[in-house]
């Protein structure tokens, strides 16, 4: 890690410590990693993986900083003296607190769109004056040692169960949307999708909420190995901890008060990102946690109960009632077999036979055509194969959903419309107007800037991709559509 390279904004702000119970803080990264010793069922890497590494953000360093096991490796696989640790740990919080700043006055957002952030700058101060202390050698072991904590969620291998779920994430090629050919979950941050699969196939999907920008999801492999009923949460000593009413730091909101945002379930996934429940409808499909998957209280209850049957640990509607029975009282269930918990970022994917471009929510530099070109390819076509006017469609609309799309030199405008695609199989005939007319309307229509998705269907990808939702469960309380499962092919 000689080379600290730039990150966005969002993913550099302020982080809750490390050590707090309850949704607190994990940025993502443009990468899947693997927990070392593990077996390695096929998973997918995010195609952000071609090409870049993320550092880990320097709130997520002032937060390990915090905290006792990850300093105990530091000291021990590092040799860091505590005069040391005490030292960085002054120079991150101070740069952390600087940050926290130039957001509060809104400084940070007002220059985000220069070559290098001010959050940037603090991060490469930080990691300038740490060096300065321990020298280049201990900061790079440092910063290796903190990455792999960081995107292993700091889980130890389950021990006394069937290990079906010690899971590393990638195949050998590292094929972007790879579809699982085992049991776990599935959750692609960009597209705000829950996907649970069991042996290679596709049997439910959510709706979800995602980190905010300035705390996002992490990415990598996890691993779900008990459910929480009626949790408490302890308040990390964080900023947005100090805007709640009848909320102090560090003291513990008991299960079932009003006051605890986790809901009725919690599903641990790593420190410190979880799965749970008390959002409402309105946060599914946006930003709603401070780095955590969020889910409305029916949502979390009908994932529980399959994550559960998934795992071989079926939770019946009796037992389901008696849990909640008294929702002061906190009941851990384990389960029987663990389950990995995949979480990608992937902003371009083929599904079902069509490509989605997803906005890249934590500005990760996602939209590219390295990366298009990567998912192409996984299924079985490249750009060229594409009509003229398909390419031209692609890749407008990649530059549209792009964190800082390019000028069109043509225009000076943002290059933000859709060329309507001409698919083969699909000629277009000269003698429809109205089909020639809702060609030109969608010509015309414009990639809004707040537009999350671009769905393009292409004669090229028929039949190819990752399964389309699965009894989509949108949190509206609605019945989803009935569909059936699609093996992993």
């Amino acid at each position: 890690m000689r080379t600290i390279r730039n990150t966005a904004l969002g993913l550099i702000m302020a982080l809750s410590t490390i050590v707090a119970t309850g949704c607190a803080i994990e940025p993502g990264s443009n990468t899947n990693s693997n927990n070392s010793g593990s077996p390695s069922p096929s998973a997918s890497p995010s195609p952000a993986a071609v090409g870049k590494v993320v550092p880990v953000p320097l709130p997520v360093l002032d937060a390990l900083f915090s905290d006792d096991a990850f300093k105990t490796k530091l000291k021990s696989k590092v040799e860091l003296t505590d005069d040391q640790l005490a030292q960085l740990q002054k120079i991150a919080s101070e740069e952390v607190a600087r940050l926290r700043q130039l957001n509060a006055e809104g400084e940070a957002a007002s220059q985000s769109d220069q070559n290098e952030s001010p959050a940037e700058q603090s991060r490469q101060r930080a990691a300038e004056a740490i060096r300065g202390v321990i020298g280049e050698q201990k900061a790079d072991d440092l910063f290796a040692l903190a990455r792999d904590y960081w995107v292993a969620g700091n889980q130890e291998p389950e021990t006394g169960k069937e290990a079906t779920a010690n899971p590393a994430p990638g195949s050998a090629d590292n094929v972007p949307n790879a579809v699982p050919k085992d049991t776990r979950v599935v959750v692609n941050i960009p597209a705000f999708r829950m996907d649970v699969f069991k042996e290679g196939a596709l049997v439910k999907s959510y709706k979800i909420g995602i980190g905010y920008p300035e705390f996002p999801l992490p990415t990598g492999l996890r691993k779900a190995q008990t459910i929480i009923f009626n949790p408490t949460w302890t308040p990390p000593d964080e900023p947005w901890v100090a805007k709640m009413k009848n909320v102090s730091v560090g003291e513990k909101v008991d299960a079932g008060s009003k006051l605890n945002p986790l809901g009725p379930i919690k599903i641990p996934i790593g420190l410190p990102s979880l799965i749970h429940g008390g959002k409402s409808p309105a946060k599914l499909g946006t930003f709603a946690s401070h780095g955590c998957v969020g889910l409305t209280t029916p949502q979390v209850q009908d994932f529980a109960r399959l994550l559960a049957q998934v795992a071989g640990s079926e939770i019946s509607e009796s037992a389901l009632k008696s849990y909640f029975a008294d929702k002061t009282k906190t009941k851990v269930v384990k389960l029987d077999r663990v389950v990995p918990v995949e979480l990608r970022y992937e902003t371009i994917v083929v599904e079902d036979g069509k490509l989605h471009i997803y906005r890249d929510v934590y500005d990760q530099d996602t939209n590219t055509e390295a990366n298009l070109r990567a998912v192409l390819e996984a299924n079985g076509i490249k750009l060229e194969d594409l009509s003229e006017e398909g390419r031209a469609q692609v890749l407008r609309a990649l530059n549209a959903m792009a964190s800082h799309p390019l000028k069109d030199t043509a225009t000076s405008k943002t290059t933000s419309t859709v060329v309507p695609s001409s698919s083969p199989s699909a000629p277009a005939k000269a003698t429809d107007k109205a089909q020639k007319k809702a060609e030109t309307a969608r010509a015309a229509k414009p990639i809004g800037k707040n537009q999350k998705e671009v769905v393009i269907e292409l004669a090229e990808l028929k039949g190819k991709g990752y399964p389309a939702a699965m009894n989509l469960d949108t949190g509206s309380g609605k019945p989803a559509a009935v569909a059936v499962a699609k093996p992993a092919p």
